[in-house]
């Protein structure tokens, strides 16, 4: 044996990934399992750079036989659904309920593991056509993708490692690293849509096994005819020193419409972008796309307006980018080296990227730029307060163009939104999917008196995600909590708590709610907010308030915001707070939101990071960030209505609701130094300059009526419905 090599034996350290909470004989088989896949994964190359022997038997020192002990005979399993194993951890409660099982043994016979035929396969063995640099039209006819083996991902030694955590890791998060905010339930949210009783292959291989294999194989043709078309590739070049190329990665997608159905099968050729090095191989990477909240007030323009929705996609939209800086990559499978290098290395060569790539860090950019100089060129209005929307007016009416990455959402008159898309055609490859009926994960269903969004599809898979879809539903989203601080279920960890294992995926659920919460789900917002105070110790207490609110939503799966023909198209803001919300920090709760005809379409639940001394005090603070909020729209709205020549309701203050007197009185008066008042930041009152500005207009309402308490506290079954019909909520079968 090379001395400078070792075996991966059977009782290697460093095995944390084992669930703690499985018996002996299950780790057993684990580590049969993940050594195998580790051993049987480690290319060539591998062996003298980490002194690891490739072997095709799991380890050194296996047993051939694992007998299962009798006293695990009988096993406890979820009372309301099934537990779920993902990568050797449950998911899911356990509530007393036996099973018996069968004892069995299991029985691991090293000599009938042997290696597969694609493992001994070699790049230089791939035969498909370079027709993009080297290609000689005089030959025969090119050899088509079936014929071919190509690799699905780059085995370079220097990004193996990094490559593994580059694929899905099943959604196992670490608490205390993890910083729970959009960014993060957008990813949850993706993996819950992205995650069906069939899933999407995770390699070419997986593909050719598969029933759909002949569309997949057209999604992979058509993605090497784009790659082509684009110019993406320069030549294939010697390596310049000191360069590092960047790896490739085969990825699968299929693309759904509202009603989960399959329209669109997509293969992506895509850069490892997660070797880049900022300031060498990229320099900025924001894209501004468009959020939520502008989405949802374009929505009920169109409804307050009678406006046409029309959604169309770029197809490959980042290949139009051109890129700021010299990106190399490694030479994908089935590009041939030229005859004067076929006797080097692979290694030793990168090809020059000519065109942003799907996965490059800076593609999202480039592709912005490329469609922002077009469209302004032609001229669209845009504006850095909403850099997401190009506005187009004409005689015959007005176009905007609502962009998030590659789907851009036209919405106008039916004349111009036609213009829009022949002028987008003439640069650009399209999709014109018709009328909008599924946007940034929302249902939007277009009925006779308006138009309803919701997220049904989302929400029943979410319940399924965690074995939720038949528990008893609920009228509310959580208890009505104690005023005794040691009664509350919501209070911290206390030191005789145990916290939940990893087997609970508590943040992945507080992930896939807030995604929810802050799409079409108002009514969630202030429970999801509490309980992802405690992502990073959570105990059971917490967990039971995460399912509350899951069979809250098994009975209200069709809820969701409706904007209707005829109502008042003006918008009014609700501010409140709940004082000492936190009591053990003594923080409390800010709340508002801003409806638009009646229907809500911002609002926000959030602890306070100031200590309020008073009620009076934490609902200034809850005032001084709704007027923030308040400023931002009307600039918003004020720049699209006026550039679509609409009369814009932006001229008259805008009314925002408190329920507290004194509060409404210190802001009419403004900051005045008295012992009461001397203590809070003159920056709260804020909204005292907005008012004299004419800009807002603060209002008092009854506590009883004000919508923003659902955002601030826990209220009883029959308030609570009250105040979430009254920001616009509905379910869809009462209004079909």
């Amino acid at each position: 044996m090379d001395p400078r090599t070792e075996d991966i034996t059977w009782n290697a350290t460093g095995l944390s990934f084992l669930d703690s909470r499985t018996n002996a004989c299950e780790q057993e088989i684990q580590k049969i399992i993940h050594l195998q896949s580790v051993a049987n994964q480690l290319p060539d190359a591998f062996t003298d750079s980490k002194k690891v022997m490739k072997s095709h038997i799991p380890a050194m020192n296996t047993p051939s036989r694992i007998e299962i002990p009798a006293e695990i005979s009988e096993r406890t399993l979820a009372n309301e659904s099934m537990i779920r194993k993902k990568r050797g951890r449950p998911l899911g409660s356990r509530d007393l309920k036996p099973r018996k099982l069968k004892k069995q043994d299991v029985v691991c016979d090293a000599k009938e593991v042997q290696p597969s035929q694609e493992e001994n396969e070699h790049y230089d063995n791939i035969g498909i056509e370079d027709n993009i640099n080297n290609k000689d039209t005089s030959k025969e006819d090119p050899i088509t993708f079936e014929e071919v083996n190509i690799p699905d991902t780059d085995r370079n030694v220097d990004n193996f490692e990094i490559s593994i955590n580059y694929v899905s890791n099943g959604m196992q998060w670490n608490r205390k690293d993890i910083d729970v905010n959009d960014i993060f339930s957008y990813a949850i949210a993706t993996d819950i849509m992205n995650e069906h009783d069939d899933n999407e292959p995770k390699s070419i291989d997986e593909c050719r096994r598969r029933n759909d294999w002949p569309k997949w194989n057209e999604a992979i043709q058509v993605e090497l005819k784009s790659l082509e078309k684009r110019n993406v590739f320069g030549p294939i070049v010697h390596t310049p020193k000191g360069v590092k190329p960047v790896g490739f990665k085969w990825v699968f997608v299929r693309k759904r419409n509202e009603k989960n159905e399959i329209v669109r099968y997509k293969a992506r050729l895509v850069a490892q972008g997660f070797s880049q090095m900022p300031g060498i191989d990229y320099d900025e990477t924001y894209s501004p796309v468009v959020d939520a909240t502008t989405l949802r007030f374009l929505i009920g323009m169109s409804v307050f307006e009678r406006l046409q929705m029309r959604l169309m996609d770029v197809v490959t939209a980042y290949l139009y980018g051109s890129l700021d800086t010299d990106i190399y990559m490694r030479i994908p499978g089935g590009f041939k080296i030229p005859d004067a290098y076929s006797s080097k290395s692979r290694d030793l060569f990168s090809i020059k990227l000519q065109k942003s790539l799907y996965g490059l860090k800076q593609s999202g950019r480039m592709w912005y730029n490329c469609l922002s100089e077009y469209l302004i060129k032609e001229g669209y209005k845009n504006d850095p307060i909403s850099p997401c929307i190009f506005i187009q007016r004409s005689e015959s009416g007005f176009a905007i163009i609502a962009v998030y990455v590659d789907d851009l959402n036209i919405i106008g008159t039916s004349n111009e939104i036609e213009n829009t898309a022949k002028y987008l055609m003439k640069e650009f490859e399209m999709k014109d999917l018709g009328r909008t009926k599924f946007c940034l994960g929302i249902q939007i269903e277009h009925l006779r008196n308006g138009i309803f969004i919701h997220q049904s599809n989302y929400t029943e898979k979410l319940l399924k995600q965690f074995y939720m879809e038949k528990a008893h539903p609920l009228n509310s989203p959580m208890v009505v909590r104690s005023l005794n601080v040691h009664d509350d279920p919501f209070r911290p960890c206390e030191d005789d708590e145990e916290i939940l294992g990893p087997e609970i995926q508590y943040l992945s659920a507080i992930g896939a709610l807030m995604y929810l919460a802050n799409n079409t789900r108002p009514d969630i917002a202030f429970s999801v907010n509490l309980l992802a105070r405690y992502s990073s110790s959570p105990t059971r207490r917490h967990w039971n308030g995460v399912k509350h609110i899951f069979r809250y939503l098994n009975g209200t799966i069709d809820l969701g915001l409706y904007f209707k023909n005829g109502a008042n198209a003006t918008l009014i803001g609700y501010a409140d707070a709940g004082y000492l919300s936190d009591p053990q920090k003594a923080k409390s709760q800010t709340g508002y939101v801003f409806t638009y005809g009646d229907t809500a379409i911002s609002w926000r639940s959030m602890k306070q990071t100031l200590t309020a001394t008073s009620s009076n005090h934490a609902k200034l603070i809850a005032l001084y960030e709704a007027g923030r909020e308040c400023v931002w729209f009307r600039s918003m709205i004020q720049h699209i209505q006026n550039e679509c020549g609409i009369k814009s309701f932006t001229c008259n203050p805008t009314v925002i609701y408190e329920d507290n007197t004194a509060c409404i009185a210190q802001i009419k008066g403004g900051y005045i130094k008295g012992d009461r008042t001397k203590h809070i930041a003159p920056k709260l009152f804020s909204t005292h300059d907005l008012e004299k500005e004419g800009t807002v207009d603060v209002k008092q309402i009854k506590s009883c009526d004000n919508p923003a308490d659902l955002f601030t506290k826990s209220l009883a079954p029959k308030k609570f419905e009250e105040l979430v019909h009254k920001i616009g909520m509905c379910h869809l079968r009462d209004i079909c």
